[in-house]
């Protein structure tokens, strides 16, 4: 079924590679890697993608919700400023979307609140499991510093979760309920994300290289990313389709011929009414996991026959969880708009499984549409395809 591509007016992008977008981009392009040293201590030896930019202070108002992730999205918002007071303007406060994605929420606000508590016997009193903690916490914050007051929902679906609110955006403005919406997600590094892959044997000592032969696992990292959408507008890109599959092959293995994936790009091609041929890049899930991007390949090699470039992302970044979709919606964007992709970091020598064009330079040329692949626990997958307006 085709359907009216969603318009993305602006977009706001924070990771280990920088505070915003002109930083992320210029890190990418020079083949720099934001993936080190964890800034806490950890009984084990990993490498994640940490954001170290300074983050803005929540207004007095907000100051019982101020937590590192509240900060992270109000920093996105600050970028967004001029393109949101155009959008209150234009629109309805009532119609205006939150539609937001993470994994983990509060996790880290909660583990150093039990921290004091351990040693001390009591939590910090400025400690507030609902204003800190949870989902709801964050759309408060956002819909305060942003005067949208909308539908207002936190996806979290792991690693797809900042996926799905972009098909959630495209629904409503479908139905008539909405007339924008901002769209994205975020999410912070915690212990407990660290500690449970660490127990999967998924970690891998040094920075991530997906799809390298040797490839021993993920890094994680932290960070978000916005967009704006709007009915009417100059949009930067369009989102021209959402593909969404649950496969439900195994709680944490993709299918290994990838056909969860491969239903997931299959179904973003045909809500488009688009060919293969009209793709010219691919932003790979590409986790660094043997099983992941053995998968991946397979699906993305039967899509497109392995004439098109692929890299994935997280080689710089990490792995960030519930943001990873909207920070790689970003990065896709981002192709269309300047005309090159970057390096795919540490992939020289690939995988002889992995049958893919995977570029270790900058490759340049148009770009005029964009596949963006995220894959989560339990076979959820997500396929966003962005496209040049």
């Amino acid at each position: 079924m085709s359907t009216d591509p969603l318009r993305v007016t602006a977009y706001a992008v924070l990771s280990a590679l920088g505070a915003d977008r002109a930083q992320n981009l210029a890190a990418l392009a020079a083949g720099r890697t934001g993936l080190g040293p964890p800034p806490f201590e950890l009984p084990f030896v990993t490498a994640v993608g940490a954001v170290d930019a300074a983050l803005p202070e929540l207004p007095p108002a907000l100051a019982p919700w101020s937590t590192r992730l509240a900060r992270m999205t109000a920093q996105l918002i600050a970028q967004l400023d001029e393109p949101l007071r155009r959008a209150r303007a234009r629109w309805r406060p009532e119609r205006i979307a939150v539609l937001l994605g993470t994994s983990t929420a509060g996790a880290d606000s909660t583990e150093r609140a039990y921290q004091t508590f351990v040693a001390t016997g009591a939590f910090p009193d400025r400690y507030d499991f609902l204003r800190q903690h949870t989902f709801g916490a964050v759309l408060h914050v956002v819909s305060e510093l942003t005067g949208a007051k909308g539908p207002a929902w936190m996806v979290s679906t792991a690693c797809t979760s900042s996926g799905k609110p972009f098909a959630s955006a495209l629904r409503l403005m479908q139905a008539g309920l909405i007339d924008a919406a901002i769209v994205g997600g975020v999410d912070t590094l915690c212990q407990m994300t660290l500690h449970g892959f660490e127990a999967l044997q998924a970690l891998d000592r040094a920075p991530c290289r997906p799809f390298h032969k040797d490839r021993l696992g993920i890094s994680i990292g932290e960070g978000g990313a916005l967009a704006l959408i709007e009915r009417h507008g100059d949009a930067r890109v369009l989102i021209e389709a959402v593909g969404e599959t649950s496969d439900a092959y195994h709680v944490s293995a993709p299918h290994p011929e990838g056909r969860g994936a491969l239903a997931a790009m299959q179904q973003a091609l045909q809500q488009a009414g688009l060919r293969p041929e009209h793709v010219d890049h691919v932003n790979a899930h590409g986790t660094g996991t043997r099983l992941n991007d053995t998968a991946e390949a397979k699906a993305i090699g039967t899509v497109f026959e392995n004439q098109i470039p692929v890299v994935s992302t997280k080689c710089y970044t990490g792995h960030t969880l519930g943001a990873a979709a909207a920070i790689e919606f970003a990065f896709a964007a981002s192709a269309i708009e300047e005309g090159w992709i970057p390096p795919a970091l540490g992939a020289e020598a690939l995988d002889p499984e992995i049958l893919l064009q995977v570029p270790t330079s900058v490759v340049r040329g148009t770009f005029r549409r964009v596949l963006s692949n995220s894959f989560a626990f339990g076979g959820n997958n997500v396929s966003l395809l962005v496209g040049a307006p």
